[in-house]
Formats: structure tokens, C-alpha cells, sequence
């Protein structure tokens, strides 16, 4: 019996992890793309203008995890969200095979 129960616990384990990796991102269609750099602290800059991060602004990789500012790397395309006062609120770095696609808004 706890053979059984080991295997049906695997087997669940397994399924949850690849129904994890199938989870799908959605950015949203009005997000603008651009190259961003990190500058200092709470400053990055997006094809050269500088922007201040939003209070609680996220900034989330291919894989949709949460990355520091410091930790993005420099001229990665991304595509963003500016909220009311112009400052940085959601930033998602692009997959390779996202910016391989072409920004429908240009």
C-alpha cells in the first residue's frame, strides 16, 4: 500500500510541475517594447530616456519571476507599462522567442 501511495504522489508531483511549466504570461496589448538598462538605485532607462520606477513596480523575466533591477541585463527588449505620473510600473523582459516577433505597434 504505501508503494501505491508513493508512486500516486510522484505521479501527482509530476503532473503539477508540468502543468506549472505550461503556464502562459499575458502581456497586455497596449505594452509599449523597448531596450532598458538599469542606471542607479530606482532609475532605468528605456532606448536612452530615463525612467523612475513606480512604488511596487515589477519587473518579470521569460520565465515570469520577479527580477531586481539590478539584476536585469543591460539592452534586453522588453515590453512596459508606464503608469499615471509617467513612472515604470510592469516590465516584462522578453523571451528569445518574443523578440523575435514583430511589435504589432510599429
Amino acid at each position: 500500500m504505501a508503494k501505491r501511495s508513493g508512486c500516486l504522489l510522484l505521479a501527482g508531483l509530476a503532473l503539477a510541475a508540468g502543468v506549472a511549466h505550461a503556464q502562459l504570461r499575458t502581456i497586455p496589448a497596449d505594452a509599449k517594447r523597448g531596450a532598458i538598462r538599469h542606471v542607479q538605485e530606482m532609475v532605468v532607462e528605456i532606448d536612452g530616456k530615463r525612467v523612475q520606477l513606480a512604488a511596487g513596480a515589477q519587473i518579470r523575466d521569460g520565465r515570469n519571476m520577479v527580477v531586481v533591477p539590478t539584476a536585469v541585463p543591460a539592452g534586453v527588449l522588453v515590453k512596459y507599462l508606464l503608469d499615471g505620473q509617467g513612472q515604470l510600473s510592469r516590465v516584462w523582459i522578453l523571451s528569445p522567442q518574443e523578440a523575435a516577433q514583430p511589435d504589432p505597434k510599429k
